[in-house]
């Protein structure tokens, strides 16, 4: 698979989400991220959507911790590509949405995920260019 987007801006899309309630993303993910993060991570990821639903009754919990599952694999996936840091991970995720809401923390996290996405998605379509 050739990835097209390599260069998405995650502060931004932090910035949108944030000021959205987690509302953006419910547009954003079926748009082909949740595709691209399944064929990434090799194996079928709930989807967002389910996870925003489940995330209403625990007070939006439960997307959280769903994200920060998927960030703590996209660093392992990084790490095994030998990527430079610094990664996306659990507590960096967790902890920027959690504790840092009054200093655009969900920004802060989502740009670092992205910056580690764009990273692995730039190095696999680096090492298909290389197989061909």
């Amino acid at each position: 698979m050739r990835f097209q987007h390599t260069n998405r801006p995650g502060f931004l899309l932090g910035f949108i989400d944030f000021f959205t309630a987690g509302l953006f993303f419910l547009c954003y993910m079926p748009m082909g991220l949740q595709g691209e993060l399944d064929e990434i991570l090799e194996h079928e990821t709930l989807k967002y959507w389910k996870a925003y639903l489940l995330g209403i009754p625990t007070l939006f919990l439960y997307p959280l911790v769903w994200m920060a599952r998927i960030a703590e694999e996209l660093k392992a996936k990084a790490m095994e590509l030998g990527l430079e840091g610094p990664y996306t991970s659990w507590w960096h995720m967790f902890g920027w949405n959690t504790f840092g809401l009054p200093l655009m923390g969900p920004a802060v996290a989502t740009h670092r995920f992205f910056r580690t996405l764009n990273q692995i998605e730039a190095e696999l379509n680096r090492l298909s260019q290389e197989r061909q």
